[in-house]
C-alpha cells in the first residue's frame, strides 16, 4: 500500500509540474514571452559603392510574433526621410521592406539582445544635374541587435543590420526604434 501511495504521490507530483511548467518558464523569462508586436525605427543608412559613400536615412514600421521566448518572425517596410550629397549626386533610399527571423537570447534582465535573418528588397534613387536613376534590387540580409524593455508594453530598440552586400556594393543600417507589444 505505501509503494502505490508514493507513486500516485509521485505522479500526482509530476502531473502539477508539468501543467505549471509554462507559467514558470515565462515568468522566469522577463525579457522574453510569446506574443504580437510592432514598432516604428529610424536608420541611418551607409552606402559604400566604390568611390561613393552616402548615408541617409529612413523611417520603417515593423510587425512580427515572438512564436517562443527564442524565437520571431517579422515583417518591415520603410521609406526614406533624408539624403546624401555626394560629388554633386543626391543618393537616398526610396523604399524597401523584407521579411525577417529572429533569434532571441530571452533573460531574465530586461535587454534581450538578438540575431536577425532574413531578405530585403532596397530601391535607392540617385539624382545628379542630368536626371535621376532609381535602381531595385534583394539581398540576404543580417544583423544583431538589442531590445530593452522600458515598460511591460513597450520596450527600446538597437541594431546593426546589413541590409545588402552584391557586386561591390553594401548597404550597412544602424537602427533606433520602439516596440510596442500586444
Amino acid at each position: 500500500m505505501t509503494t502505490s501511495r508514493s507513486l500516485v504521490f509521485g505522479l500526482v507530483s509530476l502531473a502539477g509540474a508539468v501543467a505549471t511548467t509554462p507559467t514558470m518558464a515565462q515568468d522566469m523569462y522577463k525579457s522574453g514571452g510569446a506574443g504580437l508586436y510592432g514598432g516604428l525605427n529610424y536608420t541611418f543608412f551607409n552606402l559604400d559603392e566604390g568611390s561613393a559613400d552616402a548615408d541617409f536615412g529612413a523611417l520603417s514600421g515593423k510587425i512580427g510574433g515572438l512564436v517562443s521566448p527564442y524565437f520571431g518572425l517579422e515583417a518591415r517596410a520603410g521609406f526614406g526621410v533624408d539624403d546624401d550629397t555626394v560629388g554633386g549626386i543626391d543618393f537616398s533610399v526610396d523604399n524597401f521592406f523584407g521579411g525577417y527571423a529572429t533569434l532571441n537570447l530571452a533573460n531574465e534582465s530586461p535587454a534581450t539582445p538578438y540575431v536577425i535573418l532574413g531578405f530585403t528588397r532596397i530601391e535607392l534613387e540617385a539624382e545628379g544635374p542630368f536626371g535621376s536613376v532609381t535602381d531595385d534590387d534583394s539581398d540576404l540580409s543580417y544583423g544583431l541587435g538589442v531590445n530593452i524593455e522600458m515598460a511591460p508594453q513597450l520596450s527600446g530598440n538597437l541594431e546593426y543590420m546589413r541590409y545588402y552586400d552584391k557586386d561591390g556594393t553594401t548597404i550597412d543600417g544602424l537602427g533606433l526604434g520602439a516596440t510596442f507589444h500586444f
